[in-house]
Formats: structure tokens, C-alpha cells, sequence
């Protein structure tokens, strides 16, 4: 973990769910002054409060939606995770105004509350979805980066510095796929897919940590980062996960059909973002689009660039066999305690 984060006080938004109990679980390794969660979940915090015991754990309840709970936990912070957000894509499809209330007015609500509070940063964790949304989770996140641009945009010489970072699925958090297969293969159940061919970045949570501290050590202001993730088929994910559990005999496979609002390849980076896009090793670096609203400066010459080929997706970045899979899975300690759980 960065050495930056030594005596600060860091707010996790959403700090019980997948990614915000991984986060905290590294920051108390540092030297971090105080971590403040912020959550709606009282049950969630009260697990997580017993799993560590460690005091410089503050558990706030609050909801984003609500801005006076938003800026008691954020006065007197120094760094903002910001990763609260409805990120179940049917349920926003049957539910698009209550994704609207916590992905677009609640992260309103935190980013506007950051740059009152002059904290030093704040990262906002979006996703693939974004990127060409097709559904009321990816459109109401694709939203929450343009007000992350804007706030970057007009307050340019503010101290507070906003990045966006964008990740494809994250194996084993909340809402994965994973374990679901697990549980159907060792039940010996049919398993439930939707497409076959159909392919997904896999993520690690420990990638995903990664590629937050990555942004908060190398942004500009308005920066978009993603991480050059592997992904495979559906196929080849369940191969892989079979494999990992010593599973050799045949699958069984009922194919349900795509669900409301998914694509079956998803995108990471679109061609317009490709084209302005940094590369910087592991990851891409989007920087901000700073143009101004004075559009006459643009009517004799505009931009000096070409589109960039393709888009960066999860069926044209590297793609893993079943067998590297398995290897990746059983690297996860996620994955090995949700194996010891069920064997308990």
C-alpha cells in the first residue's frame, strides 16, 4: 500500500460491501490514522467490526443519498474511496430510479461533499459497464464519471484531486458468478448459463485494490483508469472452476439465455477513449477531455486525431484457458475460504 496514506484519515463509501471490506483490510496494514465506513448495513458493520477489532475502525450508518450523513463522515477526511453504489444490472432494470438515487445523486451527493471538505482525493470506482451502457447500471454509472469530470473540470485549481477508475467483474465479490458455480458443481446441479460464448474480464479483489491506489498515486485530476485485465468465455469459466475442484467428470450445462441488460462482450475502454488513451504498463490512463463550451474555436479545425481501431474489450484482450483459470482461482484466498466455509 502507498506510503502517502501514512497518518491520513481515509472514508470508504460502501465500506461492508466486497470491495470496501478488501480495501480496509489492507489499509490497516499501513500506518493510516483512521478508516471510516460508511454504510447502510448495521448487521454488515457489526460483522466487519468483530472480524478486525482493530480502533482505527469508525463505522458511520448513512446512506449517499442523504447529504448531511454524506458530510459527517467526510468532514476532516484526507482521501475518499468512493465505492457505494447498486450494482446488481437486472434489479437497476427493473429498478432504474433507485440505481439514479444512489449511482448518479448519491455519488453527487460524496464528490460535492469531497470537494467542500478540500479533501486531498477522491477515487470513484465505475465499471465496464459504462463504457457504451446498454443498461440502467451502466448508464447511471457512465453518469456518475461525467459529474466526476465536471467537478474536475471546474474546480481545476482546487486541492482536491478526482479520478475515476472503471473494472470489469471482480471474482468472488458479491454478485459473482463464482460461487454460484461452485455451489452447483459440488451439488452435482445443472449449471444455470446464460451464453456460453459470451466472455467476461476476471478481476481479482486484490486487482482491484490495486488499481485504486494506482489512481490515487499517479492522477490528474480527472484521470479515467482501467487495468489491462485477462478474460474468458463462460465456457472456459466454468471449465476452470471444474478443474480447480478436481471435477472431471462431464458438466452438465442448461443454457438460460442472455438476462435483461447484458452484453456479451463487455468494454473497458470505447474507441473515443482508446484514442486519447496513455499507456502505462498494466493499465490505461484516459486523461480528462479539458476543452471549454467555446465551440467557435473548433469550426475551422478540430481535433488532430484518428479513431483508434478497436475498443478494448473483454473478447479482444488476452484470453484464458480453462487451466489458467484454475490456476488464477485457486491463487484467490477468496476462493479457498469460500471452499473451507462449505466444508464446515
Amino acid at each position: 500500500m502507498p506510503s502517502f496514506l501514512n497518518g491520513k484519515t481515509v472514508t470508504i463509501t460502501g465500506g461492508t460491501g466486497s470491495f470496501g471490506s478488501t480495501l480496509a483490510k489492507y489499509l490497516l496494514k499501513t500506518q493510516v490514522n483512521e478508516i471510516r465506513i460508511f454504510s447502510r448495513d448495521e448487521n454488515k458493520q457489526d460483522q466487519m467490526r468483530r472480524l478486525f477489532k482493530d480502533e482505527r475502525l469508525r463505522f458511520f450508518l448513512g446512506d449517499t443519498r442523504d447529504l448531511d450523513s454524506v458530510n459527517t463522515v467526510i468532514q476532516k477526511t484526507d482521501y475518499v474511496f468512493h465505492a457505494a453504489a447498486l450494482k446488481q444490472v437486472p434489479s437497476c432494470e427493473f429498478f432504474p430510479m433507485q440505481a439514479v438515487a444512489t449511482n448518479i445523486v448519491g455519488s453527487q451527493n460524496v464528490i460535492t461533499s469531497a470537494f467542500q471538505n478540500e479533501v486531498e482525493g477522491i477515487v470513484c470506482l465505475s465499471t465496464d459497464k459504462a463504457a457504451y451502457p446498454i443498461n440502467s447500471m451502466g448508464i447511471s454509472k457512465a453518469m456518475m464519471e461525467k459529474i466526476a469530470y465536471s467537478f474536475a473540470r471546474d474546480y481545476q485549481s482546487s486541492q482536491t484531486r478526482i479520478a475515476v477508475t472503471r473494472y470489469g467483474n471482480v471474482m468472488m465479490s458479491r454478485g459473482s458468478v463464482i460461487p454460484l458455480f461452485i455451489d452447483q458443481l459440488l451439488s452435482t446441479q445443472e449449471l444455470t448459463v446464460t451464453d456460453p460464448s459470451m466472455t467476461r474480464f476476471l478481476m481479482s479483489l486484490g486487482d482491484s485494490v490495486d488499481l485504486v491506489n494506482y489512481a490515487f498515486e499517479n492522477a490528474s485530476t480527472g484521470d479515467l483508469f482501467v487495468r489491462k485485465a485477462p478474460a474468458c468465455s463462460v465456457k472456459n469459466l466454468i471449465a476452470g472452476v471444474a478443474l480447480a475442484l478436481n471435477i472431471t467428470k462431464e458438466v452438465k450445462i442448461q443454457n438460460i439465455g442472455i438476462r435483461h441488460g447484458e452484453k456479451k462482450d463487455e468494454v473497458l475502454l470505447g474507441m473515443e477513449e482508446s484514442m486519447r488513451s496513455v499507456d502505462m504498463g498494466d493499465y490505461f490512463k484516459v486523461p480528462i477531455d479539458s476543452r471549454s463550451l467555446d465551440y467557435e474555436i473548433y469550426f475551422d479545425k478540430g481535433q488532430n486525431q484518428a479513431l483508434s481501431p478497436q475498443s478494448f474489450t473483454s473478447g479482444n484482450t488476452k484470453q484464458l484457458n480453462p487451466e489458467e483459470v484454475a490456476s488464477l482461482l485457486l491463487s484467490l484466498p477468496e476462493f479457498n475460504s469460500y471452499l473451507a466455509e462449505r466444508k464446515n
